[in-house]
């Protein structure tokens, strides 16, 4: 008789899933945690000011002496771009294929963590003993090179772990994905797949990469002049596809953008991209050559306000600017949330007489996801044949679209779990079933502070933005029980102060009354003059304007 396992088998995501964007898996047996990946997403429009979005790790902090390494899929931002955060409050080693742990060095160089951080180098065929839990990989299909699937043996059963990925039949780096591997980690039996849902409301096959390139071989041929390329800077396929169109149509090449030019020498001093000699230029070389000897390869594909796309769509880039009969392709589609700024820059570029070729009509040609659509996520799941499944990386939608692909290629639907970032997800002796949760949420980076910056802060910006602030300075003397200055009284993004002074006079009086009254009845404590002030003013400020700016009353006293 099998023996019966007292230990649980536990996995939860902490970021990735109901959102696209942070992407972090928890695999727990016993006293041992094993993490897949460690991302970062982009603030939300109601997240004033902030830079990016990290998990919110508490639950790893608290159980750091259980949590046995991180383990990375590939380097794309939304997979390792929250590490420098996560490795200062949780110092363990981090394993990665080559290019991954390349571009996770780069950050962790910027971030000052590069010598207390444990880097592991793993491939296809690394076997890692983790306490009680086996990893092992498997090639994938992606728009970066070397990404992975993942592999967890727990006394439980095999967790997989797809990783992003799509089954290009004609990779551009010759990367295939190992479909004999997947079938053998099939054929052995899996318990719990967690795989991509990225494309799941997308039908079909999704295009090989290498149909952008014949497609960016033509675009480069039939332009006059320059040509600008923007596209993710991870995507280092396409970044290849670039430089291979430039040297068919004898065109150089210059990169702009600093996280271009990052991924760039990365990406060729490891041997991932492949350069001709002399085909790179400097920015400041491309006036000096014939406009249809040059590209320009740049970040902002997706309209970032501070990106090198968008600069020069603004006339504002110090190096670039774009010339009548430019051609500019933009090699993406906008994440959910950013058409708005991809079509401002769009707009931008065609009133600087430049020809754009961008979004739907074309992205067959200059754009293919790098991510299976709904026949390649359905062959995943016949080839891994998983007893239970979990969809991933995607909004609540693609997850739900996804159990249903599980569905029609024959899982049941109690065995499949959609899940929101903290649900754990149970399996004890073969039974799974959904089992409380983990704190998880969004942990909010703006400049430099980590966290700082919380629902509170956000409501104060919000209102800060909608009708602004007021700042009351008053003096008072308690022994008098006078006021002996002010209250002076400072607008800032509420009215124009020149044309509202009757507006402010009024304001005054009505402080001034409010805290004589108050002192004669003997209330003297800072908070209660405070609020009565506030409310006074806020009251009578509503009446007036149908706005509630924010009240900051200063009282000092002498």
């Amino acid at each position: 008789m099998a023996k019966k396992n007292v230990d649980k088998l536990q996995v939860f995501a902490l970021g990735g899933v109901g959102e696209i964007g942070k992407n972090m898996y928890c695999i727990q047996y016993g006293n041992d945690i094993v993490v897949v990946d460690s991302g970062l997403k982009f603030p939300e429009e109601d997240m004033l000011g902030v830079d990016i979005v990290i998990p919110d790790i508490s639950y790893l902090i608290e159980n750091r002496d259980k949590v046995r390494a991180i383990l990375l899929t590939h380097g794309h931002e939304d997979h390792i771009g929250g590490l420098p955060y996560v490795l200062r409050q949780l110092n363990v080693p981090v394993y990665g294929t080559k290019l991954t742990l390349g571009l996770v060095e780069g950050k962790l160089k910027e971030a000052g963590l590069l010598g207390e951080t444990k880097r592991i180098l793993i491939d296809a065929n690394s076997e890692l003993s983790l306490g009680s839990i086996k990893a092992t990989f498997f090639r994938t299909n992606h728009s970066i090179p070397d990404s992975v699937g993942i592999v967890l043996e727990t006394p439980e059963g095999v967790v997989v772990h797809t990783g992003d990925f799509k089954f290009d039949q004609t990779p551009v780096n010759g990367q295939y994905a190992d479909l004999h591997q997947m079938a053998e980690i099939g054929k052995k039996g899996v318990l719990l797949l967690l795989s991509d849902s990225t494309n799941a409301e997308r039908p079909g096959y999704t295009g090989s990469e290498k149909s952008v390139g014949a497609e960016l071989v033509d675009v480069f041929r039939r332009a006059k002049q320059r040509v600008v390329v923007a596209t993710f800077a991870s995507n280092v396929h396409r970044i290849q596809q670039v430089i291979d169109a430039a040297e068919a149509n004898h065109r150089k090449v210059t990169v702009v953008g600093r996280s271009m030019v990052n991924v760039v020498s990365i990406a060729s001093e490891l041997g991932y991209l492949r350069i001709p000699e002399g085909m790179l230029i400097e920015p400041e070389e491309i006036n000096k050559m014939a406009a249809d000897r040059v590209v320009i390869l740049s970040t902002g594909s997706q309209g970032e306000p501070m990106s090198a796309l968008t600069r020069m769509a603004r006339n504002t880039h110090r190096k670039v600017e774009i010339l009548p009969g430019d051609t500019v392709v933009i090699s993406a589609t906008p994440i959910p949330g950013n058409e708005k700024y991809v079509g401002r820059t769009v707009d931008e570029l065609f009133r600087l007489g430049a020809h754009v070729i961008y979004g739907p009509g074309s992205v067959s040609g200059v754009h293919v996801s790098g991510h299976g659509s709904q026949e390649e996520l359905k062959l995943m799941l016949n080839l891994m044949r998983p007893r239970y499944f979990m969809p991933i990386h995607g909004e609540y939608r693609m997850l739900r679209q996804h159990g249903k692909l599980a569905e029609s290629v024959g899982i049941e639907p109690e065995d499949i779990f959609l899940t929101d970032n903290g649900d754990i997800l149970e399996v004890q002796n073969g039974v799974a079933r959904k089992s409380g949760k983990v704190q998880a949420g969004n942990i909010l980076i703006d400049g430099l502070g980590i966290g700082d910056v919380g629902n509170i802060v956000l409501r104060d910006r919000k209102l800060l933005s909608q009708d602004g602030i007021l700042v009351v300075v008053v003096t008072l003397s308690k022994q008098e029980k006078t006021i002996l200055s002010g209250p002076d009284i400072i607008s800032r993004g509420f009215v124009y102060v020149r044309e509202s002074e009757g507006l402010l006079d009024e304001s005054s009086r009505i402080v001034t009354s409010t805290l004589t009254k108050l002192m004669s009845e003997n209330v003297n404590e800072w908070a209660s003059l405070k609020t009565h002030v506030k409310e006074a003013l806020g009251r009578f400020l509503y009446e007036q304007t149908r706005r509630r700016p924010m009240i900051l009353p200063i009282i000092m006293e002498v």
